[in-house]
């Protein structure tokens, strides 16, 4: 990984007045102007990191003047071992002009993991303070080499290590530092800072200290519990509580880069309650129209989507199960067709657990102009979502303190994120560049999508809008013909917008339901699609009854009224069966018949098939029931003619169901009623008798 050092040179005009409590008092130094700010910055590459810490520079308005950019980073891996000393020589070479500048004030700070929080005033101001000629930032923690601890100065209170991730002082003193510089661009610049502040001649020489009680620098590796947000009316702050401080310069060195970019979503103007979301307009796209190539991996039911969506996309690809492939090697292949192909500007992922009720999805993730980005989406009336706020120490899911506030959307905005899965757009751009290198999907034990989450692009999820939500899949089985119809517990959203007619909650609303016949109500209930798959599931299943009275399924083995059915238990549809009862019935019987509270029991629920030449019709009598529903499942004229209901009493008939309509009357004593007969065809109804 390649690193970067920004370098701050500010004028200092070292003026004296008199003390306003002695005329023998030391006189104090005037404030350095902002004007005189140079910011040298050592950069080989501009990373996510860099174009953040740019973002903050920018806002309290430095002057950003980039040395070593486009030179190869020979400085090693420093985030997993030593090196860093190429940004010791850059930084040398830089400070040979500036050496006889005694006015100068210089900030050398890491950038790829640091953000401003504080003007260059403030930071100014605080180093006037400290009373030193060079200050380095200071951590809890010795690196690289923990034999050195002893030989530190000790402190009565703060943080006694040097971290050479930020270091201020005059020019003249910080050029005598780097000046004796002499080894290789491999070799760890700590550890050279660590030995000439430990020399206590030079030490002293120098005039240097550590900035022990973070008042300039915030090192977070290992001080994470001491940091929180504080929210201010013109900008977000990090609050450091062990010594209460304001840091104007935040570095997530270490292990703590993830929790940087939480604070970076903030810090310092990034989001707050009074404006919300600073920078989600900026740089973002303006898409007159969008085009490009659509790769689907899925099974080859895809195929009907292709088949009616073939004029909108270039091309299109179906891979099955039948290519054997892992899930990495799938997620791998499908990136490798966008990285491969020059003219693919972007690779949109989406997992089957997705349901996307947005249909300008794509548009927006587009226009927020991102290497990696997601929609949110979240289960249901559950916390569970597609991202994580935070990683545990061991790299897995831990709880950021904005999580709940952002899948409720009480935060909107545009959030970097340590982790995403199940759906997200990538830039073409990025698999060519970026992630051009590695096997993304599949590194050493870790799952896919944790594999891509770590290649060090910012990911950002946004909940700007209302995309959609995430299925669970966890207790899908697959071992019935329609499979969606068990799903009315795991998702009861999906499975309400798929089986319950468009015009059910209208009875809420509108009173829109009908009374044909005295105490018969007469309401839509299951939509088209609903009505279809109970048919097919019980024709699946087969095993009609056959009309007989002879009928082991019920208790005492005899039916005095039988009708040609199937109960909903046989296909083991019984528990979701009665929870639609409860959801979906009982509502309407607390409207319709005032001051009845149903249990939304029953006992027997089933579907019966009524055809000329097995069992046409029904004869009259009483249901064993409070009230009963009856739900026609297919449509008269059409699929049959014929059939119907008559309510003796009353002498009322309904002749004419609709499909996906339901019947609702009472049982027992007033409500005597006979099937009508099916001339032609064949007609499908459900039954329940509730609260037996």
């Amino acid at each position: 990984m390649e690193y970067l050092t920004f370098c701050f040179v500010f004028s200092c005009w070292m003026k004296f007045a008199s003390s306003v409590y002695s005329t023998d008092a030391p006189q104090a130094p005037a404030h350095i102007p902002k004007e005189k700010l140079l910011v040298l910055t050592v950069a080989t590459e501009e990373t996510d990191g860099f174009l953040r810490f740019m973002q903050s520079a920018k806002y309290f308005n430095y002057t950003v003047k980039v040395l070593g950019m486009g030179e190869g980073w020979k400085g090693g891996d420093v985030g997993r071992s030593i090196g860093g000393g190429q940004k010791i020589r850059l930084l040398k070479e830089a400070m040979e002009a500036l050496a006889d500048q005694e006015d100068l004030v210089v900030l050398s700070v890491d950038s790829y993991d640091l953000i401003f929080a504080g003007g260059p005033e403030e930071i100014l101001r605080k180093f006037q303070q400290a009373n030193h000629k060079v200050v380095f930032a200071a951590e809890g923690l010795v690196w690289p080499d923990k034999k050195l601890a002893d030989q530190y100065p000790s402190v009565r209170s703060g943080k006694r290590y040097l971290n050479s991730g930020g270091i201020i002082g005059y020019a003249p003193y910080i050029n005598s530092i780097v000046s004796q510089w002499n080894l290789h661009d491999n070799d760890d610049d700590q550890l050279f800072y660590t030995k000439i502040y430990l020399d206590p001649l030079q030490r002293q020489t120098l005039n240097m200290t550590l900035d022990h009680k973070c008042q300039i620098f915030q090192n977070l590796n290992g001080a994470v519990d001491e940091v929180l947000l504080k929210f201010g009316t013109d900008r977000v702050r990090v609050r450091n509580t062990m010594y209460d401080s304001l840091p104007a310069v935040v570095h997530g060195n270490g292990n703590t880069k993830m929790y940087l970019n939480y604070l970076a979503n903030y810090v310092p103007n990034a989001w707050s309650y009074e404006h919300g979301c600073s920078h989600c307009d900026d740089d973002v796209l303006d898409l007159t129209h969008c085009c490009g190539k659509f790769e689907v991996y899925h099974e080859k039911h895809i195929q009907n989507f292709w088949e009616e969506n073939r004029n909108v996309f270039s091309s299109f690809k179906v891979v099955g199960p039948e290519e054997n492939l892992s899930q990495g090697e799938a997620r791998n292949m499908g990136m490798d067709l966008c990285r491969k192909d020059a003219t693919c500007d972007y690779y949109f992922s989406i997992d089957s657990d997705v349901m996307l009720t947005n249909r300008q999805t794509l548009k927006l993730l587009i226009e927020q102009n991102r290497k990696i980005i997601g929609p949110l989406v979240t289960r249901h009336g559950k916390l569970w979502s597609n991202f994580w706020g935070a990683l545990s120490l061991d790299g897995y899911y831990a709880r950021s303190e904005d999580y709940v506030d952002i899948v409720q959307r009480k935060r909107v905005g545009v959030w970097n994120i340590p982790y995403m899965a199940h759906v997200y757009l990538v830039k073409g751009s990025a698999l060519r560049n970026e992630l051009k290198e590695r096997n993304f999907f599949i590194l050493e034990k870790l799952d896919p999508d944790m594999a891509l989450c770590r290649n060090g692009v910012f990911m950002y999820i946004t909940n700007r809008h209302d995309f959609g939500r995430l299925i669970s899949t966890a207790n899908y089985n697959i071992s019935h013909y329609n499979n969606d119809l068990w799903q009315i517990f795991e998702n009861p959203v999906d499975w309400k917008e798929k089986y319950i007619h468009q015009n059910y909650t209208r009875i809420f609303t509108e009173n829109y339901l009908e009374e044909p016949c005295p105490d018969v109500y007469w309401f839509p209930v299951f939509s088209e699609k609903a009505c279809d798959e109970l048919v097919e599931e019980m024709e699946h299943y087969g095993s009609w009854s056959g009309g007989k009275h002879e009928d082991k399924r019920i208790a005492g083995g005899y039916e005095t009224v039988p009708t040609d059915d199937i109960h909903m238990k046989q296909i083991g549809f019984d528990k979701e069966w009665l929870h639609f009862i409860r959801e979906f019935i009982s509502p309407v019987t607390l409207k319709v018949f005032s001051g009845y509270y149903t249990k939304g029991y029953a006992i027997m629920n089933f579907v019966v098939k009524y055809t000329p030449d097995r069992q046409a019709y029904l004869r009259p009598h009483h249901d064993s029931s409070t009230f009963t529903i009856n739900i026609a499942l297919n449509n008269k004229d059409r699929d049959f003619q014929g059939g119907g209901c008559r309510f003796h009493r009353y002498n009322c008939s309904i002749e004419s169901p609709r499909k996906g309509w339901s019947f609702m009357h009472p049982g027992r004593l007033t409500h005597l009623h006979e099937g009508l007969p099916t001339t032609n065809g064949t007609r499908y109804i459900a039954v329940s008798f509730i609260d037996p």
